[in-house]
């Protein structure tokens, strides 16, 4: 017995990890792992400096955006957030706008919902869309139409997995949805994860309504708020739908590119 037990306790250091960085905070190796995947995704880097794409540098973007205290230093709350159902555009401070701020020039703007979800009727989807669309023009001076076929400003739609635009969805919970600033080709389109459960706010699920506000906002240029009660908010949260609208940081936003409304 004790020839195998010292053979054992030999062998064990070389099994070992190594110890994990100060800036692990005494996480553990699966949480130090998505960590680094989350701020690689969300925290791109376009500095030139030196340590621009340390895991410190990109944690500390991270905490000051979701207003938490920056330590650069991971802990139970900042996994807290990262573990939260979100939107897959990468994360900016304040209300914010895409590089090069690309917007829409023409004040109607098309837009067809090309695939649907079975979770809800295709006639609540469309009233739900035109619903999220109402919020954003109800503020600037543009109107949407919706057009049934061809290729329209805004191509909307629902897919699982990789669906041609070089982010596929993950699956259940994590990514939501995802969509693109005003352009050409995909420039607008708003893509959402089949494999999440939608629903109009009336069952358990994810909220059609709040998130198609969020990505549309994405569609006319706008980036993320770290202001927690924007509709430009990262991360999910339920809401009443009755009384959802846009926050003032939204419309400020929204007005910064496109002015107020003339009516």
């Amino acid at each position: 017995m004790w020839p195998a037990v010292l053979c054992a306790l030999c062998l064990l250091p070389s099994c070992l990890a190594l110890p994990l960085p100060r800036e692990a905070g005494g996480m553990s190796e699966p949480q130090w792992k998505q960590a680094q995947d989350y701020l690689k995704r969300f925290y791109p880097s376009d500095s030139k400096t030196r340590d621009a794409d340390s895991f410190k540098t990109k944690l500390k973007e991270m905490q000051k955006f979701f207003r938490l205290p920056v330590t650069g230093i991971l802990n139970s709350r900042t996994i807290e957030i990262m573990q939260k159902p979100r939107c897959g555009v990468p994360d900016v401070a304040h209300f914010s706008l895409f590089p090069n701020r690309p917007k829409w020039t023409s004040e109607v703007i098309t837009y067809r919902i090309a695939s649907y979800t079975p979770d809800l009727p295709r006639f609540r989807v469309n009233q739900l869309v035109a619903k999220a669309l109402a919020m954003w023009s109800k503020e600037i001076p543009l109107s949407f139409r919706r057009v049934p076929r061809g290729t329209a400003d805004i191509m909307i739609g629902f897919a699982r997995g990789a669906h041609g635009d070089y982010y596929p969805f993950d699956g259940p919970g994590n990514i939501l949805a995802h969509a693109f600033a005003p352009g050409p080709d995909l420039g607008g389109d708003a893509h959402f994860d089949e494999d999440e459960r939608w629903t109009d706010g009336s069952r358990i699920g994810i909220n059609f309504l709040i998130a198609a506000t969020h990505e549309l906002g994405h569609s006319l240029g706008l980036g993320h708020s770290s202001d927690p009660d924007a509709v430009m908010y990262p991360t999910y949260s339920i809401r009443d739908s009755k009384s959802f609208k846009l926050s003032q940081d939204d419309i400020e936003g929204i007005q910064k590119l496109y002015g107020g409304n003339r009516i």
